[in-house]
């Protein structure tokens, strides 16, 4: 087992991707550093994790280690929080108080939506970063500490210095080495070997057995681009092991059970994250809904044929007890299995140039109401129209 694999084990890290990986052992080499650290990823992407591989795998690990999330205390108090505050200082401050960079001298503090911190605060901060001081609220004694500081963050930093919500000079102080945690979609060949991972845990905590893909079930997760990351994931596992009553997940069921008229468009990457030529990614193309809804009314379609041609044959073979009847209807089950089906990939492509069709002509070419009506962008309908020659409509 190599050290990268025993540290995914470790900390609970679940996939293969290269992207995954890439972060993992960026985190592992960064670990015995002193630099500081900012973690990019969106949310429920697991950047806490990483903060703790790096703590961990320090030489600070027997010291005191504390995540803050700097978006969940309020303006007026997140100085007090960090840096402490005298006895006085302000109007419930009826006692002195260490702040957090005093309590874990020697140890990490992981800074989390470090871009919701307050423009004084980041200033604080800085110092701190800078050379080891810093001065509780409503006392002017410089005190010392000796922190490392992880940050993280789900939004484009950069953005947020042009729009005066960042100081400039923390960033470049924070972005000594960056990790990128890869969201969800951009590693879809994880998608099915997590989904496993809390289909048997959810199955032991609900004493039922763990619930398995089909094959077009895992298609249609992987094409869904799941906005909330492995969290996201997770509460749906969680709720199809509650929810539904079969071993094996429907493609009726995902659609059921996963907001994709909320979530139809692509999230475009917050961060600006650089490859070089060797590990450079492209990212998938993400399928329309609209392919997916005209997918599963095919299958629909396929199956009823199937439904009424049986319910024929078992008539015929009421009214005629003879299977070898010449000028009878009757259609044997083995007659039945052989007729020939139709070409999914051709019938996807009619079912939903027939959707737009259908919809543009109810909206009497109205495109936005068109793309309302079919669940997806104006811009991806505009594509489709081209694509089918459908412009005169």
């Amino acid at each position: 087992m190599t050290q990268r694999d025993s540290i995914k084990q470790r900390f609970g890290i679940i996939g293969n991707s290269d992207l995954l990986n890439q972060a993992v052992d960026i985190a592992i080499q960064v670990a015995p550093t002193e630099v500081t650290v900012l973690i990019n990823g969106e949310n429920g992407t697991g950047k806490d994790v990483f903060s703790k591989i790096i703590h961990q795998l320090s030489l600070r690990k027997h010291k005191p280690f504390i995540a803050i999330n700097c978006g969940a205390i309020p303006e007026g108090t997140i100085d007090s929080e960090l840096f402490g505050h005298e006895k006085g200082s302000f109007t419930s401050a009826y006692e002195s108080r260490k702040g957090y960079f005093e309590e874990v001298n020697g140890g990490t503090i992981f800074l989390d939506e470090i871009a919701e911190m307050p423009l004084a605060t980041q200033s604080r901060l800085l110092r701190v970063l800078e050379n080891g001081e810093f001065i509780r609220v409503g006392s002017s004694k410089i005190q010392k500490t000796d922190v490392r500081v992880v940050a993280a963050t789900n939004k484009n930093l950069l953005e947020a210095i042009r729009d005066n919500k960042f100081r400039e000079d923390l960033y470049f102080r924070l972005n000594t080495v960056t990790i990128f945690v890869p969201p969800l979609r951009e590693r879809p060949e994880d998608i099915e070997i997590l989904f496993r991972y809390f289909a048997v845990q959810f199955a032991e905590k609900y004493s039922k057995k763990p619930i398995r893909l089909t094959p077009s079930a895992l298609q249609i997760l992987q094409k869904y681009h799941w906005p909330g990351n492995v969290r996201e994931l997770r509460n749906f596992v969680e709720k199809i092991s509650v929810l539904v009553p079969n071993d094996y997940l429907s493609d009726d069921d995902v659609f059921q059970n996963l907001p994709f008229k909320e979530n139809i468009l692509p999230v475009l990457n917050p961060f600006p994250v650089t490859y070089s030529n060797k590990n450079s990614y492209n990212h998938p193309p993400l399928e329309n809904e609209i392919i997916l809804k005209a997918l599963i009314e095919i299958k629909k379609e396929i199956q009823d044929v199937k439904n009424q041609i049986q319910e024929l044959a078992n008539k015929s073979h009421e009214q005629f007890s003879q299977p070898n009847y010449r000028n009878g209807s009757y259609i044997s089950e083995n007659k039945i299995n052989e007729l020939p089906m139709l070409d999914e990939s051709l019938s996807l492509e009619k079912k939903e140039k027939d959707m737009i069709v259908r919809a543009l002509t109810k909206y009497k070419s109205n495109r936005k109401k068109a793309a309302s009506e079919l669940g997806i962008s104006e811009r991806t309908l505009y594509r489709k129209i081209k694509q089918y020659d459908l412009e005169e409509l």
